[in-house]
């Protein structure tokens, strides 16, 4: 019997609704995000700091905003942003310090990541405030008590454990905005060498990584360092060519992201139940900057927006800056942060690559675990 058009429509509309009540049952339950300004979706709006994106043009491609600032050092949506979406997230996880982070908006995620902020507490003074990881997993605590009195503890730990996604992108403001900064940090270069330094980073990071397994953190992507020598910030200061990088931050990078490979073997081996994920953001971010061009890009040396030397590496991104007019041919947005487009390839990777760049498993396998 043939279908009239009623019919029909009522079948569409039953396949879109069972579709959607498949796509929440299978999705994400919440993304918890702990880090720097690479994922901060606000909390630094809230802060008396010197690093803040919530001024114009930040923000202009973001949609939910209406193209207007949010917090985000970026020009849309941040890697955590477009991951959450992909895996079926309901809404963006909201910043913890923002007046919305209550009741049940917590459920769809929270997130702690700070401008400046870093694995070491003396990581990023030079900004004034900043919320460092220390902080950001008390904070998390204070959300782990909230879900309990929400869903009741049981089917809280089992949201926390099998429903939610614990994702830290951290490390690169330790480098930059504390052993590797002119004037603060040259008597700690004096007094502790890379591997010393390096070594308080891994054993705080452990600590901090094994404080929220013990709040029933089960399922954690950790990104490693990216190529911080090759930054338009780090380009720009230094006086380099378009295709040059600086070696010693690079090797920092290196040197930090083979010990946090192993670090986090030994989670994997030493927390029952618990799977780590290692996103190789080092090596996705390099291949960006050396195949711009094969990606669509037109620069990965230059700012879209910014001021001062030859990649407009130096002044952050604000009102007064100069702005590309092809955000989306510009792997970088300001002096030190990708643009939404360059996190669209990034986040994809992340997704779905291969071990290459996620391993042991990708980030919609570890969804589905």
């Amino acid at each position: 019997m043939a279908l009239n058009c009623f019919d029909m429509m009522v079948l569409v509309l039953l396949l879109v609704f069972y579709g959607n009540v498949e796509a929440q049952k299978n999705g994400l339950g919440a993304s918890f995000i702990f880090g720097d300004s690479l994922v901060d979706a606000g909390n630094n709006n809230y802060l008396s700091t010197l690093s803040k994106a919530n001024i114009p043009p930040n923000g202009i491609d973001f949609k939910a905003s209406g193209g207007n600032p949010t917090g985000r050092y970026t020009n849309g949506r941040t890697i955590g942003d477009i991951v959450g979406e992909e895996l079926g997230q309901p809404n963006y996880a909201v910043p913890f310090l923002s007046p919305n982070a209550t009741g049940k908006a917590i459920l769809s995620g929270v997130n702690y990541a700070s401008g400046g902020g870093g694995i070491l507490n003396a990581t990023g003074r030079i900004f004034v405030n900043r919320i460092g990881m220390d902080v950001q997993i008390d904070y998390f605590s204070i959300t782990r008590k909230e879900i309990d009195k929400l869903l009741g503890e049981s089917k809280a730990k089992e949201y926390i454990t099998k429903k939610s996604i614990f994702s830290i992108t951290v490390g690169a403001n330790d480098f930059l905005n504390n052993y590797l900064l002119p004037v603060l940090s040259i008597g700690a270069r004096i007094s502790q060498s890379p591997d010393s330094f390096i070594d308080d980073m891994i054993s705080r990071f452990k600590a901090q990584l094994t404080r929220l397994y013990e709040m029933d953190g089960r399922k954690f992507v950790i990104g490693n360092v990216g190529p911080i020598g090759c930054i338009p910030y780090q380009k720009t200061i230094n006086q380099l060519d378009e295709n040059e990088c600086v070696d010693l931050a690079n090797k920092l990078a290196l040197q930090y992201n083979a010990r946090l490979k192993d670090l986090i073997a030994q989670l994997n081996d030493n927390l029952p139940g618990a799977t780590f994920v290692l996103a190789n953001v080092y090596d996705l971010v390099l291949e960006l900057i050396k195949n711009y061009d094969k990606y669509g890009f037109r620069t990965a040396s230059r700012a879209c927006c910014g001021n001062g030397g030859q990649f407009a590496g130096i002044i952050p991104c604000g009102p007064t800056s100069s702005m590309c007019t092809d955000r989306y041919k510009h792997v970088f947005w300001d002096p030190y942060h990708p643009s939404e487009a360059a996190n669209l390839i990034l986040a994809k990777q992340l997704l779905d690559g291969d071990k290459r760049y996620i391993s042991p498993v990708n980030l919609r396998q570890l969804r589905d675990l």
